[in-house]
């Protein structure tokens, strides 16, 4: 389009150009003058034509149609909504709603069964493309795959791609090294360096001695310590990251152990045979933290405000929460230069693990839709990771790693965690594979496992309980979710 309106212009001009150069001799000096204001006329004319065309052709790509985006991740609601904003302002109609910590699954269900359901939504593994099944619209061919610049982590369904990852995210034990370094010069402390942990009993020592001489690290260094871990939260808003990120450790190294090629696809049984592992992780978590291990799940503690205030050296999370926590609007005292990120040492192949990398955030389009709903969802999200709107609030409002041709140059992933996970892998560690995204009924089988760890915690069960639901359940829910997709 913007080629032939081109075309026709310059023709016109070279037209004028030929007609006065047919005049007599006396004529050609205001040939060749009439020649060049033609030609000059004629070149304004196809600039303003080109960018006129040009203008056209962004504003086409608005799509109109209904889009209807249920979003994951309630950390990146604000930046989702300024996101659709901007979009509906240049001619979209997009709605996002955001999901409540923990309550994806049951928001995604009662959405669904409304009128207006989703148009996009998100899929975190297998057991949800069971779920969801005749809701995944193909997305091989779109637009969207083809940016997509590593393959491996789409989700496929019958030898299409259903689902397609948003962006790549990595999770450790995130610590501020100023602080740690500070605690390495007291008299007898454990390392003499932040970098010789390297192990779990490293760190464990590390925890125990830095905890017990928080007063001393407070007046000499003129912190607010309160213990060496933050709080091991075990409410909705938090429990999460640890019947999920740290309940993944004991699942990563037992299918490894069984041999399964996929470390994501999981297995309808399993031993619990690192759970003895994952007692020893929580009990440091726990033990050496200020907080009031009978209170955990009351809801009453911020560990990423902890963190960020300098109340504490380590807290178990992702790469997702370098921005909240360098964000100069959140007041903290910690300053991105401050942050580390290490693994989450579980005595087991300390030696050679990584980070833990993966996703469960895979966008999907509904294929319940009409077809002018499903062209337009593809539409937006075509724009968020080609405009510059999109690609900004993805990696500077976000803070994500986003797995697209389009993020380079000024949008190349800035996360400080992110580029750590990539330099373990570099030394020739080997990243911990997501293993929770093979969880039964994630929900009620995390729902359990909390409830035994809470109980544990605050002494009124003990840790056999939680063996009983780790293992018996996920033997449970594993049978329940088969039946289901029978049914």
């Amino acid at each position: 389009m913007k080629k032939k309106v081109l075309s026709v212009v310059l023709s016109a001009a070279m037209a004028s150009a030929v007609l006065a150069g047919c005049g007599s001799k006396g004529s050609d000096t205001a040939a060749t003058e009439a020649g060049s204001a033609a030609t000059e006329a004629a070149t304004a004319a196809a600039t303003e034509a080109a960018a006129a065309t040009t203008e056209a052709a962004d504003t086409a790509a608005i799509n109109g149609g209904r889009v209807y985006l249920l979003n994951f991740k309630p950390e990146t609601d604000e930046a989702w909504q300024e996101l659709a904003s901007k979009y509906n302002d240049l001619g979209g109609n997009v709605t996002v709603l955001t999901a409540a910590d923990g309550q994806y699954a049951t928001t995604l269900q009662s959405e669904m069964a409304k009128s207006e359901a989703p148009t996009i939504f998100n899929i975190g593994n297998a057991n949800d493309v069971a779920t969801w099944k005749d809701y995944l619209y193909d997305l091989s061919g779109s637009d969207l795959y083809k940016h997509v610049s590593d393959h491996s982590l789409d989700i496929k369904s019958d030898d299409k791609t259903v689902a397609i990852a948003n962006c790549y995210e990595a999770y450790g034990i995130i610590y501020n090294k100023t602080l740690l370094s500070d605690y390495c010069t007291l008299d007898n402390a454990v390392i003499k360096s932040p970098d010789d942990i390297k192990d779990f009993d490293t760190l464990k020592k590390v925890a125990d001695d830095l905890n017990k001489r928080v007063d001393e690290m407070n007046e000499k260094f003129g912190c607010d310590l309160q213990g060496a871990f933050a709080s091991a939260g075990l409410d909705s808003g938090s429990s999460w990251r640890f019947s999920g990120h740290l309940a993944n450790m004991p699942l990563y190294y037992e299918f490894k152990d069984d041999g399964l090629t996929d470390l994501t696809a999981g297995e309808p049984e399993i031993k619990g045979t690192y759970l003895d592992n994952f007692k020893k992780v929580w009990d440091m978590y726990v033990q050496d933290s200020g907080a009031d291990p009978k209170t955990l799940a009351s809801g009453t503690y911020n560990a990423e405000q902890e963190l960020g205030m300098e109340q504490a050296v380590f807290y178990q999370n992702g790469d997702w929460e370098f921005s909240a926590l360098t964000n100069p609007d959140n007041g903290y005292l910690v300053k991105a230069e401050d942050l580390d990120m290490m693994p989450i040492y579980f005595g087991v192949d300390d030696a050679n693990e990584g980070l833990c990398v993966g996703t469960e955030n895979h966008w999907a389009v509904n294929a319940k839709c009409s077809q002018e709903e499903i062209d337009a969802s593809l539409a937006f999200l075509n724009w968020v990771i080609t405009s510059d709107e999109g690609r900004d609030a993805i990696v500077n409002k976000m803070g994500l790693s986003a797995p697209f041709d389009t993020f380079t140059g000024d949008y190349a992933p800035k996360n400080a965690f992110g580029a750590k996970a990539s330099e373990y892998m570099n030394e020739g560690k080997t990243s911990v594979a997501w293993s929770f995204n093979a969880t039964p009924n994630v929900d009620d089988w995390r729902a359990d496992v909390v409830s035994a760890l809470t109980a544990y915690t605050d002494g009124s069960g003990d840790w056999d309980a939680v063996k009983t639901a780790f293992v018996d359940g996920w033997a449970k829910q594993w049978k329940l979710a088969e039946q289901a997709k029978t049914e």
